[in-house]
C-alpha cells in the first residue's frame, strides 16, 4: 500500500517543480503567477493553464468574523508560549455547546479542570520559567506598543540564550528583558534603553549588561541605531508638521556626515535636530517639551544643538 502513495507524493512534487521551472510559450519568461485557478505569465499575460485544481477551502467568507467561525483549524503556532500553543485550553465561559448555562454541580466541576490543566501545562521548573519569561516579555512589550512581531522576534532569542546557558546566574527578568530590547534593535522599532527600563522589573544598568552579554554570545550583530527611527514617533506625540520632520532627518543627514553622530545619543541627537528644526519652521518647541518626550535632559539637546548649527553654518 505503501508504493501507489510514494508515487503520487513524487507525481505531484515533480508537478510542482515542472510549475516552478517552466516557462511562458509566447515570451519564455519564467515569472509565472497561479491565482488557484489558472497559471499566468505575468509579462506578457498569456493564461498558460486554466481550470486547475483549487487548492484552497471550499467555502467562502466575506470578513473576518466569518472566516473564523468557518475556519476549521486552531491557532497558528508561536514562539510567545512555552508550549508553543499546541495544547488545549479549557473555555472560561460556564456554558455548554449550545450557550446554555451549566448547573452549578458542572460548574464548580469545570473549574476545577481548568486549574488541574493550568498546572499540568508545565511538567518541570524549566518550564515555569519558560513560561514566566515569555509572559514578562508580553507584558513589557504591550507597556512599550510594539507589534506581534516583536514578540515573536523576542521569544526567539530568550529560547536561544536559554539553549546557550546563558540564563545562568542571571535573573530571568534581566535576560528577558535584554531580549525584547534586542528585538526591537533588530524589527527596526525604536525603543531607547530608558524607555525599557521604565516598564522593566530590573535597573537600567542589569539590562544594558545583559543585553551586551546577549548580544555578544549569540552573534546577533545589531548595528547602531539611526537617530532618524525616533524622529517621526517624536514629532508626532510634539504634534509638529511634515514639514519639520522632512528638516529634521535633512540636519540628521548632514550633521552625520561629518561624522558628528559617532559616540552621541540617538535619542539626544534626533531631540537636538528636531529642536533645531522646529526653530527654522517657525513651529518653535521649547526645549523642556522636547526633553520630555525624548526622555533627555535640556543640557543634551543645548550641547547637540550648538554641534549642530556649529556644523550646518547657522549663526
Amino acid at each position: 500500500m505503501a508504493g501507489p502513495t510514494r508515487q503520487r507524493e513524487r507525481s505531484v512534487e515533480s508537478e510542482e517543480e515542472d510549475e516552478t521551472t517552466r516557462g511562458c510559450p509566447e515570451c519564455e519568461s519564467t515569472d509565472l503567477v497561479h491565482d488557484g485557478e489558472e497559471l499566468v505569465c505575468d509579462d506578457c499575460g498569456l493564461v498558460i493553464e486554466e481550470d486547475q485544481i483549487d487548492r484552497g477551502p471550499e467555502w467562502r467568507a466575506f470578513n473576518h468574523s466569518e472566516r473564523q467561525s468557518k475556519s476549521r483549524v486552531g491557532a497558528p503556532t508561536t514562539q510567545t508560549m512555552h508550549d508553543k500553543g499546541l495544547t488545549t485550553q479549557i473555555d472560561w465561559k460556564n456554558k455548554d455547546a449550545y450557550g446554555r448555562s451549566i448547573s452549578s454541580e458542572r460548574r464548580s466541576q469545570m473549574n476545577r479542570l481548568r486549574k488541574w490543566q493550568e498546572r499540568i501545562r508545565t511538567k518541570d521548573a524549566g518550564e515555569r520559567n519558560l513560561q514566566f519569561a515569555l509572559s514578562e516579555i508580553d507584558r513589557m512589550a504591550s507597556a512599550l506598543g510594539v507589534p506581534r512581531s516583536v514578540r515573536e522576534v523576542a521569544s526567539v532569542i530568550y529560547r536561544r540564550a536559554l539553549d546557550e546557558d546563558l540564563i545562568r546566574g542571571r535573573s530571568i527578568e534581566g535576560v528577558a528583558t535584554a531580549a525584547l530590547y534586542a528585538a526591537c534593535r533588530q524589527e527596526g522599532i525604536p525603543r531607547s534603553l530608558d524607555e525599557v527600563a521604565e516598564v522593566a522589573r530590573v535597573e537600567q544598568k542589569e539590562i544594558g549588561r545583559t543585553y551586551r552579554y546577549v548580544a555578544q554570545e549569540l552573534s546577533l550583530g545589531l548595528e547602531p541605531v539611526d537617530p532618524v527611527q525616533y524622529v517621526p514617533r517624536f514629532c508626532s506625540e510634539l504634534g509638529l508638521s511634515e514639514e519639520v520632520e522632512q528638516k529634521t532627518r535633512e540636519i540628521i543627514e548632514v550633521t552625520a556626515e561629518k561624522g558628528m553622530l559617532s559616540g552621541k545619543s540617538p535619542t539626544g541627537y534626533a531631540a537636538a535636530a528636531i529642536y533645531a528644526a522646529s526653530l527654522l519652521c517657525n513651529e518653535k518647541k521649547t526645549q523642556r517639551e522636547v526633553a520630555e518626550v525624548a526622555q533627555v535632559t535640556e543640557v543634551t539637546i543645548r550641547n547637540r544643538y550648538q554641534e549642530q548649527i556649529e556644523a550646518l553654518g547657522i549663526h
